[in-house]
């Protein structure tokens, strides 16, 4: 018996489903929240060399602060001043127009820099100096973080598994709440991406957890809706990240501010355990407790009689399968059913195919990133370009919806993946003074953490790098297998059935013999 067969008769979408995805809002909108923060929180403003160490008593002291700064720091070739370098001694020639450059030597900022806070009150540049010679310290920050986030996702998904869903879900709250305060006040630098990387491994339990809970408890039918549903969380998240940075320009509260619905998460945690974790590891009473709980609030109580024998049943089949594998994996060469490991995700042929190409996809992420962290690149304001960002994502998830509805997952991917390196090509060849042509394209500049230092090496690099990456996502994602209107694999013996046809008839009839003889005794 497939638990999406019993998902169907109680309502896979209902309000039970509606109000597991309202409750997580809480706790989802977090996610961007922390994923962008360094947008806000890392920003770095307008700064030039502190020049007071150049006021000897002379003349510099009588000067008008532009004054000041025309003797004092070099400009650059765009008549801006210069960010890290300024004269050893006052160049007062310039004062009278002169272009002189004897003794115009230029050194290092030497005592700090003077930074424009029109903007942001403070930030993680700001408070360690992390500009210049330092700037790859400050994108590092961003890049520890999801190094946390790599940690985090094989981390929580294996205990989930192991353990469960809802608790290891309420121990990501509790985790990334606390590590999140502890960097908001963290007094060293190195405190600071301690804790962000710490943070990054929590909030992966949120984001793995919650996704799977929700997604094993809507219906087959329902899937596709469910994960844009569940998607929308992003976009709702980021619209508050924009609020919230817009209203609170000091980094260490600013943390503190985008993490505070954690804390309703904490307070409001209903959260019902994955009736198919349950079922698929043997516990059917407790199993049975939550989908009657679904049924009823879904007003389909009429379904329970015959679903108690059902979900005996599955438990029965489950303990059939595990029985006849432990006698026949030497014959068959098949896994074990229980206790599964990493290490089993890369044992068989189908298994391990979609593992490698389903990680291969997910290297979107690092274009995506790449664009969503660098808005000061478009050179507008920070708030006014994340907030646009979002805007764009709501209707083009609609969008999405209709498209893997009709057409499937497998074009959907692929489809869009190829376009997006399309677009970064063609930005590739765009002047950076036509930006608004094309506007979509012109994403592509942005820089991810770190990757932004590759612009030294050569200009175009960054958005080669981001282009590779979309077009090789696209072409793996078209070698992946089309799951519209599917039901889910409840082990991995289900994705390899060709090579065990002979073991899955010998599973059935003895299933079928076990569900006969229950069904005679109820």
């Amino acid at each position: 018996m497939k638990f999406d067969n019993i998902l169907s008769e109680i309502n896979g979408f209902g309000k039970f489903q509606i109000k597991l995805v309202l409750i997580q809002i809480l706790s989802r909108i977090t996610l961007p929240c922390h994923f962008l923060l360094n947008n806000f929180m890392a920003a770095v403003p307008s700064h030039h060399c502190d020049i007071s160490a150049l006021d000897n008593g002379d003349l510099f002291g009588n000067l008008t602060l532009d004054q000041k700064l025309a003797v004092g720091i070099p400009a650059e070739q765009d008549g801006t001043l210069s960010s890290c370098q300024m004269f050893s001694v006052p160049q007062y020639q310039y004062l009278s127009g002169s272009n002189s450059s004897e003794d115009a030597f230029t050194v290092q900022c030497w005592n700090g820099w003077v930074y424009d806070n029109s903007t942001f009150k403070s930030t993680v540049a700001t408070e360690w100096d992390l500009v210049c010679s330092r700037k790859g310290m400050n994108k590092a920050t961003a890049t520890v973080f999801f190094i946390g986030v790599m940690v985090g996702a094989p981390l929580f998904g294996f205990l989930s598994d192991k353990f469960g869903r809802r608790p290891l879900l309420l121990v990501s709250y509790l985790s990334s709440t606390i590590f999140a305060v502890l960097s908001a006040f963290s007094p060293s630098y190195v405190m600071f991406v301690i804790m962000r990387f710490f943070t990054g491994i929590s909030l992966a339990g949120i984001s793995i957890i919650s996704l799977v809970l929700n997604v094993e408890w809507f219906g087959v039918e329902h899937r596709t809706f469910s994960g844009i549903i569940i998607s929308l969380d992003w976009t709702v998240g980021t619209w508050t990240l924009v609020g919230i940075a817009y209203c609170v320009n000091e980094w260490r509260m600013l943390i503190l501010a985008v993490t505070s619905p954690l804390i309703l998460a904490i307070i409001a945690w209903w959260l019902p355990e994955s009736a198919r974790w349950l079922t698929a590891n043997g516990n059917a009473e407790a199993a049975h407790y939550y989908i009657k709980k679904c049924a009823e609030m879904n007003n389909r109580t009429e379904c329970m009689t015959d679903i108690t024998t059902k979900v005996h049943f599955s438990i029965v089949f489950t303990l059939v399968r595990q029985y006849y594998n432990n006698i026949m994996k030497n014959m068959f060469c098949v896994l074990s059913y229980k206790n599964y490991t990493v290490v089993d995700l890369f044992r068989t042929p189908k298994i391990r195919k979609l593992t490698v190409f389903s990680g291969i996809v997910y290297g979107v992420a690092f274009t995506y990133f790449g664009i969503s962290l660098n808005i000061t690149g478009f050179g507008l304001n920070p708030y006014l370009t994340q907030f646009i960002f979002a805007s764009i994502e709501m209707p083009m998830m609609i969008g999405v919806y209709l498209f893997l509805e009709k057409i499937g997952r497998k074009p959907g991917e692929t489809g869009t993946l190829l376009l997006t390196g399309l677009c970064l090509f063609i930005n590739m060849f765009v002047a950076q003074d036509k930006w608004v042509i094309p506007f979509l394209a012109r994403l592509g500049v942005s820089i991810s953490p770190l990757i932004m230092l590759l612009e030294d090496v050569w200009h175009l690099l960054p958005a080669v790098t981001y282009c590779a990456v979309a077009i090789g996502s696209g072409l793996v994602a078209s070698l992946l297998p089309e799951t519209l209107n599917t039901q889910l694999p409840e082990f991995i013996e289900d994705i390899e059935k060709p090579r065990i046809k002979i073991f899955n008839h010998l599973m059935k009839l003895k299933a079928d013999i076990q569900y006969a003889s229950y069904r005679k005794l109820t």
